[in-house]
């Protein structure tokens, strides 16, 4: 799925949902196996609930999936989404570059500011 098919939702989903410490270490932790909900709750402070709320919310942003096996549910990463992500801050990233290279060559006196590739959302 490319990003810019992507809601504003969808992508504020993602990146509120890789904004908390615990759920970008709950992430981590997916990386390295499938952990189950009951093994990753071992790890925290906090209670059983609390973290099925933090997976919950990684789900919702599609960076993870659950599956059941036998009594335990799994959680296991979606690379994907990731990759949305990092397309999103690489779009992000190319629409301020050029906004400063035309700043910049406007405060060099340049008539002709060289244009960068407009993205979603970029004011002209």
């Amino acid at each position: 799925m490319v990003v810019d098919e992507l809601s504003d939702e969808a992508v504020d989903h993602l990146f509120h949902a890789l904004a908390d410490t615990t759920r970008r270490d709950i992430l981590h932790r997916c990386v390295r196996g499938q952990p189950s909900v009951s093994r990753l709750a071992e790890a925290y402070p906090m209670s059983f609930a609390a973290v099925q709320k933090h997976v919950a919310v990684l789900e919702r942003a599609g960076l993870v999936t659950k599956q059941r096996s036998g009594r335990e549910q799994r959680v296991r990463t979606n690379p994907d989404a990731v990759r949305r992500a990092r397309h999103a801050l690489d779009l992000l990233e190319t629409a301020w570059r050029g906004r400063v290279d035309r700043m910049s060559a406007l405060l060099a006196g340049d008539t002709e500011p060289e244009e960068s590739m407009p993205t979603r959302g970029e004011d002209r």
